[in-house]
């Protein structure tokens, strides 16, 4: 959990959504890239699958919330655990947003249910475009509304706007895409 996040949350309210960032580090942050490193690498990824899902169920329990599904989005690890997370709950989400997450394999995409929007930047060193057009073919072979968007010149974390890597014009295209996917998807849901 950082300001980015925190920041993030809050435009999604800003924009008329119920909105929550799950702390899947029980309240334990770091600024220091090593340190950070280490938890990601200590995190339980299906543990945390879990605790998005309750957190799901949460939304889901509250009188503010209308629908009977909720979206999921995510940024590098956490665009890997949106698109987990649908996968694996798709019982309750209604929609998927992955920020240059980590593809899934072409045979998970094959089997996912969840509308799903995937964000990624050309030049992003550590998720080859390979690997995110063999998971197009997988939701392709699923037949499930999906959209595919790999931008130009952009590279991981191009929507943060707290990192070097930010790419305003790709990040302003991503969140109003994102917006627009979570409107036509969650509407009726």
């Amino acid at each position: 959990m950082n300001d980015h996040i925190r920041d993030v949350t809050r435009r999604f309210a800003d924009q008329g959504f119920v909105a929550l960032a799950p702390d899947l580090y029980n309240g334990v942050s770091t600024t220091e890239p090593d340190e950070a490193r280490k938890l990601v690498m200590e995190l339980d990824m299906m543990q945390a699958v879990q605790e998005i899902g309750q957190a799901a169920e949460f939304l889901l329990a509250q009188d503010y919330v209308i629908g009977e599904k909720v979206g999921v989005v995510g940024f590098c690890m956490g665009g890997g655990l949106a698109l987990q997370t649908a996968l694996n709950k798709s019982d309750m989400i209604g929609a998927s947003v992955a920020f240059y997450g980590r593809p899934l394999e072409v045979g998970d995409a094959a089997r996912m249910a969840v509308p799903t929007l995937g964000l990624f930047g050309a030049d992003d060193q550590g998720i080859p475009t390979e690997a995110v057009q063999a998971m197009e073919q997988g939701f392709v072979a699923a037949g499930i509304s999906h959209e595919i968007k790999i931008y130009p010149g952009a590279g991981h974390a191009f929507f943060n706007d707290e990192r070097a890597s930010y790419n305003p014009a790709a990040a302003r295209d991503a969140w109003d895409r994102t917006n627009l996917w979570f409107r036509t998807f969650l509407q009726n849901a």
